[in-house]
């Protein structure tokens, strides 16, 4: 193990975030950096526990603490290797992960557990930095085509691990870049697209190919594609949104999280100098109390919004794990995010148990506000509170509340593949759909999910994938699909 007494003598310390009136001045990411002795120091604090339990947390199985004794004894390469021997992009769930790890730690029962994700993302950086991490290509190739549609973890994962095993490997991605969400869903600020940019060039010098702007389906049929491919991934995730059917809907300024936080990526990127849809000078309402609502209150604060107040229909999460989430699952507590530091320093609102009965518009058709009521608990059918219902002003409104499967017009319904009870594409353990060669990964057969378990279920489609072609295979399969999230 690391220090045997590294629980015992070190707090639990992660970086400064930089200071709220500096930080959202740019989009770059918001802490500053960790030294390398203090990380170390933390990496000291795993107990080596004889039974693992952030093992337990994580859907890829990541060695835990062989990385943190690794880190603790200064074998920082060693360290990478044990990291990438399980997560092909460290890097990425090291910074947008929630880290279920953590709240599975044994330390975690009695004191704050060790920083697991931290020690993670500094451990790739160093990596990437000291020129440790390079193509592997294939010492052999099979001469079977695999096409993957979706370019984001989980088709990024499995392709890497198709492509390793040998096989000529096409990824299909409809947007005009390479990563999904990671590219336009996720700002800037929670993770520079610098990090996604060099894994896309470690694959292409690896022999992954990658097409954009092809939308399968439309520019390519179903047939066709699998008639130039030997098997196909679906990996396109959980597209459809949730909508808020209230009166007021088709108000301008309403719009949904996806509609909203790509534009903004867009403009990092270079493609415009200012986004069509801005905060800038508006009175902005997010409506859901995730990641995604998160990422619109960082977002629109960078843009110059007047005021921002996001409304959750649920309970306000208690800060403290509650009795009926006992360790080691994952608790839903009440989070303070960067996005939400910034929004009470600057006078922002977070409201929890309230409803949107109606959007209310101006002349020119316009939102300009919402009128909202509090309601009680989830076991009354959220029933308004009489007396509560008010208005707040409202000039942009941004729907974040997260995604009901994936889109079945086009290549689901040209392929007819099967779907389960929640509208997802149906898989056995080997994660192929009821069309022979047609596998799926990631959110278009779990639903929407973390990232980490999109990276997991893309190395274990690859299992499924390679074993299918090549009768036999040794690539890892971390989760079986039966695996439910647990966050």
């Amino acid at each position: 193990m690391a220090d045997p007494k590294g629980f015992l003598t070190v707090q639990r310390e992660l970086p400064k975030r930089r200071p709220v009136d500096v930080r959202i001045k740019s989009w770059r990411e918001v802490y500053e950096d960790f030294g390398r002795d203090r990380l170390e120091k933390q990496a000291s604090r795993c107990m080596d526990c004889g039974i693992p339990f952030c093992h337990q947390g994580c859907p890829l199985g990541n060695l835990i603490p062989e990385w943190n004794d690794l880190v603790y004894r200064k074998d920082w390469r060693d360290a990478v290797e044990r990291l990438h021997a399980t997560n092909n992009f460290p890097e990425f769930t090291g910074r947008l992960c929630p880290a279920p790890c953590e709240s599975a730690c044994v330390l975690g029962i009695s004191q704050e557990p060790v920083t697991i994700k931290r020690v993670e993302v500094e451990i790739i950086d160093r990596a990437w930095a000291e020129g440790w991490v390079r193509p592997l290509p294939p010492p052999v190739k099979t001469g079977k085509k695999v096409a993957i549609v979706g370019s984001g973890p989980a088709g990024l994962a499995a392709a890497q691990q198709l492509t390793r095993a040998g096989h000529d490997v096409c990824v299909y991605e409809r947007a005009d870049r390479i990563g999904g969400l990671l590219r336009y869903g996720i700002p800037e600020f929670k993770m520079e697209k610098r990090h996604l940019d060099r894994r896309i060039a470690q694959m292409r010098a690896e022999g992954t190919e990658f097409r954009t702007s092809v939308n399968v389906g439309v520019d390519i049929t179903a047939d066709e594609l699998r008639a130039q491919y030997d098997a196909v991934l679906l990996a396109g995730g959980a597209t459809v949104w949730r909508d808020l059917p209230v009166p007021g809907r088709e108000l301008k300024g309403i719009h949904q999280a996806m509609e909203y936080l790509p534009l903004a990526n867009r403009v990092q990127e270079g493609d415009m100098e200012e986004p069509p849809i801005s905060a800038k000078g508006k009175h902005v309402v997010v409506i859901g109390g995730g990641d995604t609502g998160a990422d619109c209150i960082g977002t629109a604060i960078r843009q110059g919004a007047e005021s921002i107040t996001q409304l959750e229909i649920m309970p306000r999460p208690p800060a403290t794990r509650p009795e009926h989430q006992p360790w080691p699952t994952y608790p839903m507590l009440f989070k303070m995010e960067s996005a939400h530091e910034e929004l009470a320093d600057l006078g922002g609102d977070r409201l929890y148990a309230i409803s949107t009965q109606e959007f209310l518009g101006d002349e020119d058709g316009n939102v300009r506000a919402l009128r909202v009521v509090d309601v009680e608990g989830p076991q009354t059918g959220f029933k308004p509170i009489p007396g509560t219902e008010r208005e707040i002003p409202a000039e942009l409104v941004t729907l974040a509340m997260g995604f009901l499967g994936p889109q079945r017009e086009g290549l689901l319904e040209q392929l007819g593949v099967e779907l389960d009870q929640r509208g997802n594409v149906a898989r056995d353990a080997d994660y192929a759909t009821s069309v022979p060669g047609v596998f799926v990964a990631g959110d278009m057969g779990r639903g929407q999910s973390l990232i980490v378990w999109a990276i997991a279920e893309g190395r274990s489609a690859a299992h499924g994938v390679d074993k299918y072609l090549s009768g036999d295979t040794t690539l890892p399969k971390p989760i079986p699909p039966t695996a439910r999230p647990i966050a």
